[in-house]
């Protein structure tokens, strides 16, 4: 193996000790350091498993975290950013999306059968890249110290050793036993594997670092590997999350406050479409899990969902259909959004088997309109305004549903070339295929005040997302040690 100089590998890899060590985060913290010096840096992820997706520029589908590091490079999503992306349908399967396009479902043994040939696309994605960037920041899936998936691993160091990678492996000290993850996971590595680890960062750090310095001394003693990086636990930091939402209800405020609620169902996808309804100043969003009670609210909304039908059954058996009628009756209103949407119309046919066993299920009937699962998945980025008030609008749409009907005769979307959605003549439901309807302010603004809040404050989600990508960007300029990231840098 060659040494390991950063100029010499063109790409770096950012590996954790464990899923939420903060990969996504520093991949996108570092791609930013080096667009705003003007490198062209591109961001790459082998493999990922994330029910939160984006649509890509050339019409395909990856994960979000690879979208939003995107944005740090100051560049458009590409499929080839992120070549495998495993959608999770049940606990044992995944739809299986290669190049942006979804081949069909595989349980985990099918899957594990299906790596080699997995990474042949890993490697003409990256060599694409490659060809066209200077820099590729490459963020590794879950943790490298997984012996069970090691002899057919594309996702960590087996794509580091393919393509002769060096890595930064990361760790969050907020979990406890910092030190324990990093030893153990470099223990756990092969000798050649281990070489090719350049260091470590210790994330979300709080306190005084002097009295983190005796545990950093012993570390580098006994590893021979350096800390490159103290990174700080940045408060109030948000970059869009892959998947975990535990850490995503907003703060309690003070003062006017629209109630928003959200039911987590197994499934739940593109949970993102929350973000800046949890952010906004005026809003108090509550994810509802399995078995807590249900709150009183203002709006309610039905997320997207990757197995729709069975997401439908699990909110009936937990009340959630009685609770929204009672909540419409009082005044309330409704949204639904991609399979939430199909969850308020009258039936979501799956002929296919695309979810699941083939069958139909009974919608919630809130909306005059029936929806039937086709192998065609619809992806598409797009613009438009509300109907109601020319509101602007951006965002994408990600289903295989084709919904038809009375109601969508009333839809809720101008998008230009096509209308989306529907809204009721009562004006307490709506529903729309489109994810990140939320995201621009205008539709924000409007979209509060459909629900009932009044002296709306301006509040522009897009700005704040660029201003955290510059704040994270700031912390490893601070944190890192000066010389390892100027040398890095200087391409």
């Amino acid at each position: 193996m060659r040494d390991m100089n950063f100029r010499a590998n063109h790409c770096l890899m950012v590996q954790g000790c464990t899923s939420d060590a903060g990969k996504s985060t520093l991949v996108a913290g570092i791609c930013r350091v080096l667009a705003r010096r003007g490198i062209k840096v591109v961001p790459f992820k082998p493999q990922n498993m994330a029910l939160n997706s984006a649509v890509t520029v050339d019409g395909g589908e990856i994960g979000r975290a690879q979208a939003v590091q995107a944005q740090a490079c100051y560049l458009e999503p590409h499929t080839d950013m992120n070549p495998i992306l495993l959608k999770p349908n049940t606990d044992v399967g995944a739809q299986v999306i290669v190049h942006g396009k979804a081949i069909g479902n595989m349980n985990a043994w099918g899957y594990h059968n299906y790596k080699n040939e997995a990474m042949q696309y890993v490697l003409q994605s990256f060599e694409r890249l490659s060809n066209q960037y200077d820099v590729m920041i490459v963020e590794g899936a879950g943790s490298p110290a997984e012996i069970n998936l090691r002899d057919s691993d594309i996702a960590n160091m087996g794509f580091a050793e393919a393509v002769d990678c060096p890595v930064i492996i990361i760790a969050d000290i907020d979990r406890g036993g910092v030190f324990a993850h990093l030893c153990g996971t470099l223990d756990l590595l092969s000798e050649s594997e281990q070489n090719r680890v350049v260091g470590f960062v210790i994330n979300k750090f709080r306190g005084d670092v002097s009295l983190l310095q005796p545990g950093i001394d012993w570390l580098e003693a006994r590893t021979r590997k350096k800390v490159l990086a103290v990174m700080p636990y940045l408060h109030g930091m948000h970059l869009a999350a892959e998947d975990a939402i535990a850490e995503q209800q907003s703060e309690k405020r003070e003062g006017e406050r629209l109630r928003i609620v959200v039911p987590v169902t197994p499934r739940i996808s593109n949970h993102t479409d929350f973000d800046a309804l949890r952010l906004h100043p005026q809003v108090e969003l509550t994810f509802v899990w399995t078995d807590e009670p249900l709150p009183p609210a203002d709006l309610v909304v039905l997320a997207g969902s990757k197995s729709v039908r069975a997401d439908l059954e699990f909110l009936r058996a937990r009340g959630w259909e009685t609770y929204l009628q009672k909540h419409l009756r009082y005044g309330g209103k409704v949204m639904g959004i991609c399979g939430g949407f199909q969850m308020l119309g009258n039936n979501i046919d799956d002929p296919h088997a695309l979810e699941g066993e083939a069958g139909n299920t009974h919608g919630l009937g809130l909306l005059d309109f029936s929806t039937v699962l086709e192998p065609e998945k619809q992806l598409l980025r797009v613009q438009g305004t509300l109907l109601a008030n020319s509101a602007k609008v951006s965002g994408y749409e990600i289903h295989c549903g084709v919904s038809s009907g009375a109601a969508l005769e009333n839809p809720a979307l101008d998008l230009g070339d096509h209308r989306d959605g529907a809204l009721s003549a009562d004006n307490q439901i709506m529903g729309s295929y489109v994810h990140g309807i939320f995201d621009e302010a205008e539709s924000l603004a409007s979209l509060l005040a459909w629900a009932g809040l009044k002296n709306i404050e301006a509040f522009d989600y897009q700005a704040r997302q660029e201003a955290d990508i510059n704040r994270l960007a700031d912390a490893v300029e601070q944190y890192f040690l000066p010389d390892w990231l100027n040398t890095f840098t200087q391409i």
